[in-house]
């Protein structure tokens, strides 16, 4: 078993995160993944209002006793949701572990905080993550640009964002972007990190609540099969290649293009309908690299099981073979 300060402070038995993903993170997904020992996070905002989370958390908490989390993601938005009350229904229900992504959490902490609820703050820059250590987050997730979703503007990739990360930082770090088995795993705890997110891994499983058709698309897709969007606008993304974000990306290149030029094409529902219906080119889609590291659809507790075998052979075996005592002259 690999234990770090990620699993003792969150009471997990493996150091592996399925991360809050929109559409995806719902009840038979988490507690598959809190099952198998990792920690899984419910995706607020994917449920319609506070109500219905209340009644996703109630029916995880039917499916498992381990310990689960849930995503609040934080996004402007001309028409917010009602954040505040979200989050009370986290609370209220007794969650005690979150994850904020987005915007900056600092309006929520101290609610979170006076609750008992440890927050982990997904970031994509190290000076976001240093604000967020400051403003008194409990771990971050630092997301590399490999990543599905947004990946900042910054473009920095895993192997240099998770060391600049660590070296900089007290709290645990949680290494997320192109992770998707062991050897994911093994390098982000060698570059300082003391667990693993991950999402398209996540979204490649049975208990998954994406279509059959999207999981096997993810397994027949390379590292290649995404593209960037939203360059243009400063908002980056990174999503699964499809007819759809090729367009995006060819209105974008026009050098002139405004988010209303593109909006008929993002639409959260039509990205809804690609999951739920497997239209492929429904719409847009979030997909990182790491499809070209996916080759089965297993159940969570055989892909976890996996991977965390796997990783402990990798560090008691293969790599302690590369080290060679030197005997004094």
């Amino acid at each position: 078993m690999i234990r770090t300060r990620f699993t003792e402070m969150f009471g997990v038995d493996h150091p592996i995160v399925q991360g809050g993903m929109m559409w995806v993170g719902r009840a038979e997904l988490v507690a598959a993944t809190a099952n198998s020992g990792a920690l899984g996070f419910l995706t607020g905002l994917t449920q319609p209002t506070p109500e219905d989370l209340v009644k996703e958390i109630a029916r995880t908490r039917d499916l498992t006793d381990k310990p689960f989390g849930v995503n609040l993601t934080i996004l402007p938005s001309i028409t917010p949701p009602p954040y505040a009350e979200y989050r009370q229904a986290i609370i209220e229900s007794g969650i005690k572990i979150v994850e904020t992504a987005g915007s900056n959490p600092i309006d929520h902490l101290p609610h979170f905080k006076d609750a008992g609820v440890k927050v982990i703050h997904k970031c994509t820059a190290v000076r976001h993550a240093v604000k967020a250590e400051r403003l008194g987050v409990d771990a971050v997730s630092i997301d590399g640009f490999e990543c599905a979703g947004h990946p900042g503007e910054d473009d920095i990739p895993g192997l240099i964002l998770i060391p600049a990360a660590t070296q900089q930082l007290t709290i645990p770090v949680i290494a997320s972007g192109g992770i998707a088995d062991s050897r994911g795993l093994v390098a982000a705890l060698a570059l300082g990190a003391d667990g693993v997110n991950m999402g398209t891994r996540f979204m490649c499983t049975v208990e998954s609540p994406v279509a059959q058709s999207v999981k096997e698309q993810i397994v027949a897709n390379t590292e290649r099969d995404t593209k960037l969007i939203f360059r243009t606008l400063h908002n980056t993304a990174r999503v699964a290649a499809n007819a759809i974000s090729a367009e995006v990306v060819d209105i974008e290149a026009r050098g002139d293009a405004q988010f209303s030029d593109i909006q008929h094409l993002v639409a959260g529902a039509r990205g809804r309908k690609v999951f739920e219906d497997g239209d492929l080119d429904a719409g847009i889609w979030s997909a990182g690299q790491s499809q070209g590291l996916i080759n089965d659809i297993p159940t969570v507790a055989n892909m976890i099981d996996r991977m965390v075998s796997e990783a402990e052979h990798l560090i008691t075996s293969r790599l302690s073979g590369f080290v060679t005592a030197v005997s004094a002259a």
